[in-house]
């Protein structure tokens, strides 16, 4: 009696698992379609003049670089006109990076040099970014070390499951694209907080992205719980 009771808690606990993963793997599917339909014509313009994916995964990190020393240099505390162009770098370096994907399942160029390629510009678009923040003072190197930590392992915990067979898509609340969408917007609340509070309060108030990095470490740690659960409940189940 006791064994099927047990059978039936394990049968239960897999379903719940599977509803878990079949729910997230929709929403993945459902976000793909979207940003497929928004991104068509541009990823048509890029195909019909022959930009390859490799060539996008390195326009992407470029345009990251370019934010990178932008921020390091102080622009996100110039003036509105110049300051603009650090989330507008960042962000462009974000949709080159879906681009390139996009192009090459259109064009059947997907390969394990690319996959590798993309993956390993992404995790130096990352460390660069970091770097950016610290080198600007918008960023305590020891928060910074951590970020980078918690980073490398979301990465590392997603490729280490796949080899294990494991379908890690949309498994995790705060992915690379949702991070650099909210590092952007971040980016330019800080802009015009500074640069509104210069004007009207003659002193720049400067509180604001200290207090958003942290909400973001706590995100990247809670992403990486989400990662590490779902793969040890996946792996003992199956």
């Amino acid at each position: 009696m006791l064994t099927l009771v047990n059978s039936n808690e394990n049968g239960i606990k897999k379903g719940n698992t599977m509803n878990r993963s079949e729910e997230l793997s929709d929403k993945r599917k459902k976000q793909k379609e979207l940003i497929s339909k928004i991104i068509d014509k541009p990823v048509n313009f890029l195909i019909k003049h022959d930009f390859t994916p490799n060539i996008l995964s390195f326009l992407g990190f470029l345009c990251i670089l370019v934010s990178a020393i932008l921020i390091s240099l102080g622009f996100i505390h110039y003036r509105f006109w110049l300051s603009w162009l650090v989330p507008f770098f960042l962000l462009l370096g974000g949709v080159f990076d879906v681009f390139d994907g996009e192009v090459a399942r259109r064009t059947d160029k997907e390969s394990n040099t690319g996959a590798f390629l993309d993956s390993n510009l992404d995790r130096v678009s990352d460390i660069i970014i970091i770097l950016g923040l610290i080198l600007g003072g918008l960023l305590h190197f020891l928060l910074a070390f951590v970020i980078m930590f918690l980073i490398i392992m979301i990465s590392y915990t997603r490729a280490k499951a796949e080899n294990q067979g494991l379908n890690m898509q949309g498994i995790g609340f705060l992915e690379r694209a949702e991070r650099l969408i909210l590092l952007t917007l971040a980016l330019i609340i800080e802009s015009w907080i500074y640069n509104l509070t210069r004007i009207f309060l003659q002193t720049p108030v400067m509180i604001f992205f200290p207090i958003f990095m942290i909400i973001f470490t706590f995100l990247l740690l809670f992403t990486l719980g989400q990662r590490i659960y779902f793969c040890i409940i996946k792996l003992i189940h199956y």
